[in-house]
């Protein structure tokens, strides 16, 4: 199995006034291509800023991360941005569509960011969104859709660049019961297509949909 993402000996410190808060303390991590992982970890456990750094949403303070044998740890933010838009697809609890545009305009944005023509991205999106069950609701802007139905426009935005990575930070966390193990049908379906998943989650329920769990307490993992 091929490696997709190697960490090495990772720390992310902020200073909030004359205080110094070690969110992330020296964290060794290994994931192969095709993994299906949960991060979880109580309030404060760094598992948002880890996953943060694993997003290239942000740097570290100190240490090495490789993702897809790229040493991505020095990067710009130009850099990162461009890594980001290639390699990663992002899920976010509070789903982070655009409101005035519509389902399909939301799954398109990445496409535009990466320059592609017209035609090929209407061919990408509509894949993407078939890929989630919403080629009926392409038109429809997200205030005309369920909770359900926008995160998985979201998925298909995530999707739609095929990236090598799927990031998603508690992507249950604002959907009732039924709409949890839809959407994490949906995840458990593109790993077993291949795709490597991550979810930060602090529900066990969604966490057992993985194949992997790693926990942290206080910056560090203590059990994976």
């Amino acid at each position: 199995m091929s490696v997709i993402i190697e960490v090495h000996d990772l720390h992310r410190t902020y200073q909030v006034g004359q205080q110094y808060v070690h969110a992330v303390q020296g964290i060794d991590l290994r994931v192969g291509t095709g993994e299906y992982v949960a991060i979880m970890g109580s309030s404060g456990s760094g598992k948002s800023t880890l996953m943060n750094m694993l997003g290239c949403l942000d740097t570290p303070t100190s240490g090495s991360y490789q993702l897809n044998g790229t040493e991505v740890s020095s990067f710009t933010d130009d850099e990162l941005a461009a890594i980001r838009n290639r390699e990663i697809g992002f899920v976010f609890q509070t789903f982070n569509l655009l409101a005035r545009s519509s389902a399909a305009q939301n799954v398109e944005l990445p496409l535009v960011y990466a320059g592609l023509k017209g035609t090929e991205r209407r061919q990408k999106v509509a894949e993407a969104m078939a890929a989630v069950g919403l080629t009926d609701r392409a038109n429809h802007k997200p205030n005309e859709l369920s909770g359900g139905q926008c995160q998985r426009v979201a998925i298909a935005r995530a999707l739609v660049n095929n990236p090598s990575l799927i990031l998603a930070d508690e992507p249950t966390g604002n959907l009732d019961s039924v709409t949890s193990e839809e959407i994490m049908g949906i995840l458990d379906g593109l790993n077993q297509q291949g795709h490597t998943v991550l979810i930060v989650t602090h529900e066990a329920d969604i966490a057992a949909h993985c194949h992997r769990i790693i926990r942290l307490h206080d910056g560090e993992i203590v059990s994976d």
